[in-house]
């Protein structure tokens, strides 16, 4: 073969390795959910109207996404049986050049670079009485057509349909420190912030020198730091490494390893795996992963890790700590803090205001006052003696 010849067969190999290459690194359909506002419009004994208006954000690189399809279902959690309880769901497009069809089909619509587009999505729920309602999850399917083909995706909007009265005289504890008062409140979303619910739940009953505290899962939930198992791709590390862990650790499953791997980076995770291997070996030391890794690694909590709907998802550390207690202690005055708490008397302190003491609050919460199960007060108010 002459040169010629070579020379055409070494740019075909060129030009192949370059799709290759490209296609590893192709966009997808990089279509986004944002949930948007919801609002609670009708709150009847017999008759809820919850009301919410999410987006779809082509975050994709210079590339439309079409949306062909899109359904949203609703799933009800109560304290008592759904019998007689019916939901109703109706999703009405928004788009910003294109009128709703009066039959509520949802035609297909085409999302353009960097444009977005929302829809309204309207549950009914009626029934003899509502009141043991405690929230609704509803799951919104949209199907993506673009060049990753037909993907099928799905965004999470819990909402909150019970409220404990902020205003309730409720029980204190004694330890040797402090009193302290578990403060319940509604189920907390994405839809709140540590600082009204603070406001709104805490308040009322404190006073100057109270310490309040924040569970640091319920902050992540706030923060929307959660994600479905569906939409976590599980890479080469994360379905090896996992089965290394115990099978009571968060990170036992590809997926849940796979969240730390997004957070963190592939590189660092598996150096801290084989750090931790040799720091076990050599110096006779656990949790060395956990140290190498950093300190997502401890927080993220996966599959059942908590009270429901959130038991279905793997959620997150919380974000910028120390900058969520500041703002607290800004808007309520009261001293603050985020912390990882279980019943095997281990506190950690996340994060804490200047004047919090964390002798005290480590004391005060060493016996879990929050509890570790589906009590749903998040919050503790810590008043030293």
């Amino acid at each position: 073969m002459g040169l010629i010849g070579l020379g055409a067969i070494g740019v075909v190999m060129l030009a192949a390795a370059r799709v290759e290459y490209q296609y590893r690194h192709r966009p997808g359909n990089r279509l986004q959910f944002a949930a948007g506002d919801w609002n609670l419009e009708q709150y009847d004994p017999t008759h809820y109207t919850i009301v919410g208006e999410p987006e779809l954000i082509n975050q994709t690189q210079a590339l439309e996404i079409m949306v062909p399809d899109l359904t949203a279902e609703a799933t009800l959690l109560s304290s008592d049986s759904l019998a007689g309880i019916t939901t109703t769901v109706t999703i009405t497009p928004q788009h910003p050049d294109a009128e709703a069809r009066p039959d509520g089909y949802w035609f297909a619509y085409i999302v353009k670079l960097r444009k977005r587009t929302q829809f309204r999505v309207q549950v009914d729920i009626e029934g003899s009485n509502l009141r043991s309602l405690k929230a609704l999850w509803i799951r919104v399917h949209y199907m993506t057509y673009g060049p990753g083909g037909r993907v099928p995706k799905m965004g999470h909007v819990v909402v909150p349909l019970r409220f404990p009265n902020p205003e309730e005289d409720l029980p204190w504890r004694a330890t040797p420190v402090a009193q302290v008062r578990p403060v319940p409140t509604h189920l907390l979303t994405h839809l709140d912030t540590p600082v009204e619910v603070v406001k709104r739940y805490v308040l009322p009953n404190s006073q100057p020198g109270d310490i309040v505290t924040i569970g640091e899962t319920p902050v992540a939930i706030m923060q929307g730091r959660w994600r479905y198992p569906a939409d976590v791709h599980p890479g080469w590390l994360a379905r090896r490494l996992c089965y290394y862990f115990l099978p009571t650790s968060s990170l036992a499953t590809a997926c849940g390893l796979q969240t730390l791997v997004d957070l963190v980076g592939a590189q660092r995770v598996f150096l801290a795996f084989v750090g931790g291997a040799l720091m076990k070996v050599f110096l006779r030391r656990g949790g060395g992963f956990y140290q190498l890794a950093g300190d997502q690694a401890r927080l993220i909590d996966d599959v059942t890790g908590t009270l429901p709907p959130y038991d279905q998802f793997i959620v997150l550390g919380p974000q910028n700590s120390q900058a969520v207690v500041d703002e607290i202690r800004q808007a309520t005055g009261l001293e603050a803090a985020i912390v990882d708490v279980n019943d095997l008397r281990a506190v950690k302190i996340l994060a804490a205001t200047s004047g919090a003491n964390p002798e005290v609050i480590s004391q005060a919460l060493l016996d879990n006052p929050a509890g570790n199960a589906d009590e749903q007060t998040p919050l503790v108010l810590i008043r030293p003696h």
